[in-house]
């Protein structure tokens, strides 16, 4: 069979390729000459206007073939990406995009969009369900627990008071904090919307890796193989990329995790804000996205019996409202307005951090990003945010190596030996500069997620009495931000 030649080949469309994918294409201008660069940012502001006298002009088809021809310069550095589903595959139904990944998503041009569709939450709230059981629920409401002042609150499921509550409107370091909760599938249109149309290529699966000089070839499922001079694996925790790049599969947490969307077709009444409740081993959350959706979760650990509900819906939503204890009815409306192909079930998995530390992120002209590099627990709610992150600093580094040219006669004569040089080196800064953020993210997850959905007495007595700062943690790990997709 025929060898396709590709100069990028993305493993996985989800969040971490299509962000990485996005980034190429648009940040690779940003390393044109300053010249070339700066004409095609007076065209890009001025189109507007030039389009108008277009219209009016006689010139027209002239006017617009050197428009065209000045937007060549958006095309940036393209790559294909590879999905092994028939279409756009969703992995759960939203996430809660912290201020990092808002930065990350103004970096590539779609965040501005996406804070349309969305309300900003204002704070964060923990309440412990152990302590809620003593309390009247008339009470608890009187207090205005959910009502219409819905920001970050955390819960104990022992007694139903907030532990703590967190807003979300205080200033950071880097500056104000922007925390929405975004549908998954939006987030995924929104990027693929800005790609050029035969980006991803579906149905192909990677079934193996091997070498052939400087390049990498992919072989598919079909039997179809591609030649690469960069190979970046985003296919998530069973990650073909990652296998071949010498790391373990994600460990198992013991932990499982039920999601879901409810959609109002009339809207809700909750205010925009994240409350969360924890105690006897359960830990759920509740986060509306905007005027008519609330996102919901529910992680546990399950038994054996528990486990086979993986695949039967209605045994779930059944589940969650069982075990979400004596919350507000509005709660537990929640779930029982979400529809039964609107829930899923996972079985929680991580990747040892240490691996992070001597493992190989990059390895010559290939790399891991997302859920392929860093795989870890929802308990600070990074693992999307993260792999926005990645494409952002992996399509820097590539942009600045791939648009480097020959400095003597020697380089140019050795073309091919000396674009693998740039590419190895610009992967390596790429590994170096988020070596040490995933090793944080996994490691942070791990803990609060160990002490919050603990169930004995001294963890429980820890919990309450760090709620706060378990709470701080979170805006403290979202006050981060990976840089733009030029750093001249």
């Amino acid at each position: 069979m025929d060898v396709v030649e590709e100069d990028i080949v993305i493993v996985g469309a989800g969040i971490a390729g299509l962000t990485t994918a996005l980034g190429l294409h648009r940040g690779a201008a940003l390393w044109l000459p300053k010249r070339v660069y700066f004409t095609r940012v007076w065209f890009l502001r001025s189109q507007a206007r030039v389009r108008l006298s277009i219209y009016r002009s006689s010139v027209e088809k002239i006017a617009m073939a050197f428009l065209k021809f000045c937007d060549l310069f958006r095309l940036g550095f393209q790559s294909l990406v590879l999905e092994s589903s028939e279409g756009l595959r969703v992995t759960g139904f939203a996430l809660t995009v912290w201020t990092n990944a808002w930065r990350a998503l103004d970096a590539i041009g779609v965040g501005e969009s996406l804070r349309q569709q969305y309300d900003q939450l204002s704070g964060y709230g923990f309440i412990c369900l152990c302590e809620f059981a003593k309390l009247d629920l008339g009470q608890a409401e009187g207090n205005n627990f959910l009502g219409c002042d819905f920001s970050l609150q955390a819960s104990s499921t022992v007694s139903g008071l907030p532990t703590s509550e967190i807003s979300f409107k205080t200033k950071g370091k880097l500056g104000e904090h922007d925390v929405r909760c975004v549908q998954r599938k939006v987030l995924l249109e929104a990027l693929l919307k800005e790609l050029p149309d035969g980006t991803i290529r579906y149905s192909s699966k990677v079934v193996s890796i091997e070498e052939s000089g400087y390049l990498k070839l992919v072989h598919l499922a079909d039997g179809s193989i591609l030649k690469t001079k960069v190979l970046v694996g985003c296919d998530g925790v069973n990650s073909m990329v990652a296998k071949w790049l010498g790391f373990k599969k994600p460990a198992f947490t013991r932990r499982s995790a039920l999601r879901g969307c409810a959609y109002f077709k009339n809207g809700h009444a909750f205010e925009p804000k994240f409350n969360q409740f924890f105690g006897k081993g359960i830990r759920s959350g509740f986060l509306p996205c905007n005027g008519k959706t609330v996102y919901w979760f529910l992680t546990f650990t399950p038994s054996s019996q528990e486990k086979e509900m993986e695949h039967d819906p209605t045994k779930m939503k059944q589940f969650t409202l069982s075990n979400l204890g004596k919350v507000p009815d509005q709660v537990k409306a929640v779930v029982e307005m979400t529809e039964l192909d609107s829930i899923s079930f996972a079985q929680l998995r991580f990747r040892h951090p240490w691996e992070l530390l001597w493992g190989y992120i990059s390895k010559d002209n290939v790399c891991v990003a997302g859920d392929a590099f860093h795989p870890m627990t929802p308990d600070l709610g990074q693992g999307g945010c993260a792999a926005i992150e990645d494409g952002v600093v992996l399509a820097r580094c590539l942009a600045e190596a791939l648009s480097k040219k020959p400095n003597n006669k020697a380089e140019e004569e050795d073309t091919e030996g000396e674009e693998f040089k740039r590419i190895k080196t610009g992967l390596e800064k790429y590994a170096k500069q988020r070596r040490f953020r995933g090793f944080d993210l996994i490691t942070c997850a791990y803990l609060i997620g160990f002490i919050q959905q603990s169930g004995g007495k001294v963890l429980n007595f820890l919990r309450d009495k760090m709620a706060a700062f378990l709470a701080g943690i979170l805006l403290k790990k979202a006050d981060f931000d990976c840089g733009k997709l030029s750093m001249s």
